[in-house]
């Protein structure tokens, strides 16, 4: 009971990460994720796999809450066996834990049928109590979707504004490609300005509510880890040394969005993982390199770019890469291999209305254009 009591009061309402090694939250979602993620490595369909996946976050949160007043129920009921001859049974079935058990949960719930009533004024104090924790039981968890949600809604609103900045999913080319117009640097500079605080507030909110790191987006190719790694490649390409881009805000939010990887990397259980696989190889680095300078964007040349280069990748990506294993997310490349349709030129129903349309002119269907060429 005490322990339900303490781990509703860490999870919802101390606004910061509880340590010790016995929590129930904790206890909770490792014995959940584990056999939930089990079973989502054998849908082999990636959209049904990624539906399962979406519902855990919601379900979990309903669940806990369930372990919590179950938890609390059982506790009052140990409580209320200790004492001999507690309750008036008027079916004259005696005192028995069943009986303990069934005035716990309509105490708590705050039923008041009446049909099994206290003998003892220690036990009609304890139902008081009892009833006045289920009533804040319920305020508390009323309280606590909102806050929850709202944090969710904030958290997606950017990466959602990343689709036309960066493609989906998001990579550190594409966005940096797309201010390569005149004045994109000062425009970039002014993203990562908000990108800055992005990360402190995945930060400030994942770890107050460790749920949220459950909560996938609206699309199956975004995600809160995949926008966090978008953000720390590109501000590792301009710390190494991008011509007309200022490394001064790069700095800022590589430091806070690098802070929140290894955080967040212990709220999931993650680990440093130094055998984390090659996302950058000398020859896709050569490829970024070559992209980059034909799209008017020079990058520092040299042995020594390429390690100091190394040097910040190493700071962030295995931390990435166990949170995205821990989390089935996966991480997005430095550079898509060919062009990929963002989200807001895709729809449901366009080839379709294409096809319809076009057979009536008698034309054939055209390909997609490229994000350029639809402004």
């Amino acid at each position: 009971m005490v322990s339900a009591l303490l781990d509703a009061f860490e999870t919802v309402i101390l606004p910061r990460r509880a340590n010790g090694r016995f929590r129930l939250t904790r206890l909770f979602y490792i014995v959940s994720w584990r056999p939930w993620r089990w079973v989502a490595r054998r849908v082999h369909n990636p959209r049904k796999r990624e539906t399962m996946l979406s519902f855990y976050g919601p379900l979990s949160l309903v669940f806990l809450i369930a372990t919590w007043a179950g938890a609390l129920v059982v506790g009052f009921a140990l409580v209320y066996s200790a004492f001999p001859n507690a309750f008036v049974d008027p079916q004259g079935a005696g005192h028995t834990f069943t009986t303990d058990l069934y005035v716990s949960g309509t105490t708590l719930f705050t039923l008041g049928l009446g049909d099994v009533v206290p003998h003892t004024v220690t036990v009609r104090i304890l139902a008081v109590m009892e009833s006045g924790m289920g009533l804040g039981f319920v305020a508390l968890v009323i309280g606590y979707f909102p806050v929850l949600y709202g944090a969710f809604s904030r958290r997606e609103v950017n990466i959602a504004l990343l689709d036309a900045r960066a493609g989906s999913p998001p990579t550190a080319y594409e966005l940096i490609k797309r201010h390569s117009f005149e004045g994109g640097g000062v425009a970039l500079v002014l993203l990562l300005a908000e990108w800055e605080r992005w990360s402190a507030e995945l930060l400030e909110s994942h770890i107050s509510y460790p749920v949220l790191s459950f909560f996938r987006s609206q699309h199956s190719n975004q995600s809160w880890l995949g926008a966090l790694t978008t953000m720390l490649d590109v501000t590792s390409l301009v710390l190494t040394g991008i011509e007309g881009v200022h490394p001064g805000q790069a700095k800022l939010t590589f430091a806070m969005a690098r802070h929140a990887a290894v955080d967040l990397a212990q709220v999931v259980n993650a680990r440093y993982d130094p055998q984390a696989p090659e996302r950058l190889t000398d020859e896709s680095f050569n490829g970024l390199r070559e992209k980059l300078a034909a799209a008017g964007l020079k990058l520092r040349t040299g042995d020594e770019a390429r390690q100091k280069l190394d040097r910040l990748r190493s700071m962030y990506e295995p931390y990435l890469h166990s949170t995205g294993k821990n989390l089935m997310l996966s991480l997005p490349p430095w550079r898509h291999p060919e062009k990929i349709r963002d989200n807001w030129q895709a729809g449901p129903w366009d080839r379709a209305i294409q096809a319809k349309g076009l057979a009536v002119l008698g034309q054939k269907p055209v390909q997609p254009l490229s994000s350029e060429e639809h402004f």
